[in-house]
């Protein structure tokens, strides 16, 4: 018998649907597949290269739980260079991949019946993930007329004695959305008066960002050291396939997260890590590069959106997605079906 806590899982609707399009390709039949959150540039020269030196140098053992000492060195250089954040390398856990790293969180953090605000629309794991470890969803839902953006009184609404962790994403899976500064201190100021509950900041498209300066929640005086910044080098590197991403958090939860790691996959694949090592220590020319196609690619695909009657989109400022609000059609039907929502 399959356990109840798998059997009450959804599986994740993204991968289903993109082994879908797989099935349908293997087929012979021609798709178009929007299904995964995946850059479709090839990770750049130099960062592949130094993944073949680092083979070449022997690195093919495995390396400590949280992470070679190397690359949590340059994650912390990193925080301080492009997020303003103060770290050190005790408070920093590579995984495999961002998702890993809010898997470790979820589970070191949360107890049965905790309840975890998303802020939504939200990355379709954030759901389930929480459920696993225990913990209760709670949406706070922002439409397409606030920009996908909840405001900080719908924060306060949602919070109650049993909420301990807040998630959201900025750029955000899957609106693109980016919060600023101040909106940022804003739903900070709401959080400060209540010491139990942490944040879990993913930042995973923060080089996939058209504003001119991305933000951390992190660098708020009042929350800072309840915050947990999660971020990786799948999207803005190009780099899905590597499977590796990282937190900054304070000790006692990089301890835990470690900790809960070590029993579950151990650390991240050598090579992979010196690779990232390069990534962030390199120019960021290529990145930059890649975020300027993102933002033509924006531009067109809003463009002709805004053409196709009923629809209504907001202008990402970040990520590579366009969520669409296609509502104006739940109800109709073509003769044949009605449209109840968007599946």
């Amino acid at each position: 018998m399959i356990s109840k806590l798998v059997s009450a899982m959804n599986e994740s609707a993204t991968i289903k649907m993109a082994q879908l399009a797989r099935d349908l390709r293997a087929g012979g039949r021609e798709v178009i597949s929007l299904t995964l959150g995946e850059p479709d540039f090839d990770t750049p020269t130099h960062i592949r290269e130094a993944a073949k030196r680092a083979l070449d140098e022997g690195y093919t053992r495995y390396t400590p739980v949280p992470g070679l000492v190397e690359l949590r060195e340059a994650i912390v250089r990193k925080f301080k260079r492009d997020n303003d954040l103060d770290f050190n390398t005790d408070q920093i856990v590579v995984s495999n991949g961002a998702k890993q790293s809010i898997a470790n969180v979820c589970l070191s953090l949360l107890d049965e019946g905790d309840e975890v605000l998303l802020f939504a629309p939200y990355w379709v794991s954030y759901f389930e993930i929480v459920k696993m470890a225990g913990g209760v969803p709670v949406p706070v839902v922002a439409g397409v007329e606030q920009d996908f953006k909840v405001t900080p009184e719908q924060v306060e609404a949602a919070i109650n004695p049993r909420t301990k962790l807040v998630i959201f994403s900025s750029p955000c899976n899957p609106s693109g959305s980016v919060y600023s500064q101040a909106e940022l201190e804003a739903i900070a100021a709401v959080l400060a008066p209540h010491p139990r509950i942490f944040i879990l900041s993913d930042e995973i498209y923060e080089y996939i960002n058209f504003t001119p300066r991305h933000a951390s929640i992190g660098t708020v005086e009042s929350v800072k050291d309840r915050v947990i910044t999660v971020n990786g080098f799948a999207k803005g590197f190009a780099m899905t396939g590597w499977r590796l991403g990282y937190m900054g958090a304070p000790a006692f939860i990089a301890k835990a997260c470690s900790k809960l790691q070590g029993q579950f996959t151990s650390g991240a694949n050598a090579f992979s890590q010196k690779a990232a090592v390069t990534a962030l220590n390199s120019d960021q020319g290529p990145t930059r590069k890649m975020r300027d196609e993102y933002l033509q690619r924006r531009n067109l695909v809003v463009s002709l959106l805004r053409k196709i009657p009923g629809f209504k989109v907001n202008v990402p400022e970040g990520a590579f997605y366009v969520f669409t609000d296609i509502s104006y059609y739940f109800g109709k039907t073509d003769g044949q079906r009605t449209i109840r929502n968007s599946r």
